[in-house]
């Protein structure tokens, strides 16, 4: 939303945490209002094109390689071969084009419920579409909880849940159900990944509540990865990792060390620093 800075600055509020973040915007790009959803498109003066959708920041050109990376390539070099990869949300196709960098994965689905955030991402995000030809790729346009609830049991590797916050269209994507379903539609030694807001804010709740959750759905191992991404609420956020049977800190570390595919980010190193747990999160999350 807009505040009483002068109307050149974009500001989103965080009213509960008594916090905002702005960015100086040059022109607004594009406004519309989809069937799920309010999209906005702005041009900044140092961060790139903006999406926001409800009020909300999505992504920006200059900084979201830190959550498409940290969102898909622990989870797929943690997995043993992903070969089928599933996003359930991730519209703007960054961690579809992440997923695909990837040389053992012949077949990778975005699922997202509002077709109209993937045609804005193509239209002032080309390069994170840059991949959307590929031919493993294939979209569907609809509900992912239905989905992923339809999907034959045991016939996919990794699961990444890119979602927005769990209020509106994505709550159900934070809830049990959900992932007992995504359980059952993993493989034996399959992964899947939740995007889980800011440990500095939501330790204590979203992600506790998500490891909870994917317990009682039936993960074995859950774990939860820190990395930086300045637009969003205290510059910090999360990746939620769940394991069927696989312990989440062991990694194909040399095949993450050799990567045939360049990254800004992600690493061998930035990989095992992630893992590690700050001790207020230890304490929040209740683990040793």
């Amino acid at each position: 939303m807009m505040n009483n800075l002068p109307s050149e600055w974009f500001t989103e509020e965080f009213q509960n945490e008594g916090t905002a973040f702005s960015l100086k915007v040059s022109e607004k790009l594009h406004d519309e209002k989809s069937e799920y959803q309010h999209i906005e498109i702005y041009s900044t003066e140092t961060f790139g094109n903006l999406m926001v959708i409800d009020g909300c920041v999505m992504l920006t050109e200059r900084d979201n390689f830190l959550y498409h990376e940290m969102m898909t390539h622990p989870a797929l070099f943690t997995h043993a071969n992903p070969e089928k990869v599933v996003v359930i949300g991730g519209g703007d196709c960054g961690t579809l084009k992440e997923v695909l960098k990837h040389p053992t994965v012949k077949e990778a689905w975005q699922v997202e419920i509002d077709e109209l955030v993937t045609r804005m991402a193509e239209r002032y995000f080309p390069d994170l579409c840059s991949s959307n030809q590929d031919p493993r790729a294939n979209f569907f346009f609809g509900d992912g909880i239905q989905w992923m609830a339809d999907v034959v049991p045991g016939t996919v590797d990794v699961i990444i849940v890119d979602s927005t916050d769990p209020v509106g269209p994505a709550e159900g994507l934070f809830a049990v159900d959900f992932y007992r379903n995504c359980m059952l539609a993993l493989k034996e030694g399959g992964i899947l990944v939740q995007q889980s807001e800011s440990p500095l804010l939501h330790s204590k709740t979203i992600i506790k509540t998500a490891h909870n959750d994917m317990k009682d759905a039936g993960f074995d191992h859950v774990h939860t990865l820190p990395f930086p991404q300045p637009v969003y609420p205290t510059g910090w956020w999360s990746a939620t990792m769940a394991s069927k049977q696989k312990p989440l800190t062991v990694f194909r570390e040399e095949d993450a060390q050799q990567k045939p595919f360049a990254t800004r980010y992600y690493n061998k190193d930035i990989h095992r620093g992630a893992l590690a747990v700050p001790e207020f999160m230890k304490a929040d999350l209740d683990i040793d």
